[in-house]
């Protein structure tokens, strides 16, 4: 098996505590469906900034800024596309990046 990291971008904080509730619900039901394959359950970002090569500085993560990350273990990139295709992000307006964590040892 191989680790891939989910990055999320985007997507709406629900406004009651009714629906943070239900989106709490929908995250927790989504990590249970994977099972054993979630590495890392991961945590919303927050403040950001961005260092570029030059040493200067811009806050706010630019046009498309992480709001969260999980790590994975799965098969192969398609394996973990597909676990990914069920992220609760994708139903309030984000997007999931899939990335191979590559082995560096």
């Amino acid at each position: 098996m191989t680790k891939f990291i989910l990055t999320y971008h985007g997507g709406s904080m629900a406004d009651t505590p009714e629906a943070q509730q239900a989106a709490m619900a929908a995250w927790g039901e989504w990590f249970g469906s994977l099972g054993a394959s979630v590495l890392d359950a991961g945590a919303p970002a927050g403040a950001s900034a961005t260092i570029a090569s030059d040493g200067s500085v811009s806050s706010g993560g630019g046009a498309n800024p992480v709001t969260g990350y999980s790590l994975l273990d799965a098969s192969d990139l398609d394996d973990a596309v597909a676990k990914a295709k069920g992220c609760p992000v994708l139903s309030s307006g984000g997007s999931v990046e899939v990335s191979e964590a590559l082995d560096m040892g």
